[in-house]
């Protein structure tokens, strides 16, 4: 069994806005080798965003293996709405720190 780091797996990792109650996870891999060899394992999965992210599982609406793109994609409910009173990214773009740090052993 060997430990992976996903940084080392993908070209791009980012967060983005979908709407104003949503935050969105791009993870778009180096190689369809490499894409192929994630999605076989599914490390990346509802219960896991849930964990990453600290909330619960059933505020993430999607996680979708995206064959063509050889990307993942996973969306949640924003824990504030994006402009609100409170929030600090409007754009989401810097939510995706999780996901840099997250290993899988396969």
């Amino acid at each position: 069994m060997k430990t992976y780091k996903l940084v080392d797996m993908a070209s791009v990792i980012r967060s983005k806005n979908s709407g104003p109650y949503e935050l969105t996870f791009d993870i778009i891999f180096k190689t369809f080798d490499g894409y192929n060899f994630f999605k076989e394992h599914k490390p990346i999965d509802a219960a896991t965003v849930a964990k990453l992210y600290g909330i619960p599982e059933e505020n993430v609406l999607h996680v979708i293996y995206f064959d063509p793109a050889k990307a993942v994609k996973a969306t949640i409910k924003r824990p504030i709405p994006s402009g609100a009173l409170g929030e600090t990214d409007v754009y989401g773009a810097q939510q995706h720190a999780p996901l840099m740090s997250f290993t899988f052993d396969a």
